[in-house]
């Protein structure tokens, strides 16, 4: 039969309390990091920046352009983001095949001052070259795309996935 918690040595039981008390701190703090966690990932869809620094509502604000056929500015503004990390003609080359060349297969949508300065820069490429039309393209996004990203079922099914 069971003596029960009376027949351990007093060092068992202390050693068993104080377990305890760290289970419970570390489920309180895993606990507490969730909900942070979730809070964030919330906070994604408050702006666009914040959006786009989010992996998951970058992923399904990609989805929802993708559904809207209109994912190029997307594609362009990171293609942007990779080149300014890393500039290499090899990537420039890209971005003007992809996105500015007139004909392109998935061209962006930029003012004709912006698209012939891109253009008239030819093979002077630097780290900055793509920043005014990167600009130009978040602000249509800002204004266009991302609001009715907010509005979209895609949206209210990401904030419930967090």
């Amino acid at each position: 039969m069971c003596k029960g918690l009376s027949s351990l040595p007093a060092s068992c039981l202390e050693r068993a309390k104080g377990m305890r008390v760290k289970l419970s701190h570390l489920a309180e703090t895993h606990h507490r990091q969730k909900q942070s966690s979730r809070a964030q990932d919330g906070k994604a869809f408050q702006d666009l920046e914040a959006l786009l620094n989010n992996k998951s509502a970058l992923q399904a604000f990609h989805e929802f352009l993708l559904s809207e056929f209109s994912d190029e500015n997307l594609r362009f503004w990171l293609a942007c983001e990779d080149y300014s990390v890393s500039p290499s003609k090899t990537k420039a080359c890209s971005i003007y095949e992809r996105f500015i060349n007139p004909d392109a297969p998935q061209e962006v949508n930029l003012d004709a001052e912006t698209r012939d300065h891109l253009l008239s820069v030819g093979d002077s490429v630097c780290r900055d070259t793509f920043q005014q039309a990167q600009r130009r393209i978040y602000s249509l996004m800002a204004k266009d795309s991302f609001p009715r990203f907010l509005r979209s079922p895609h949206c209210m099914e990401a904030i419930k996935a967090f």
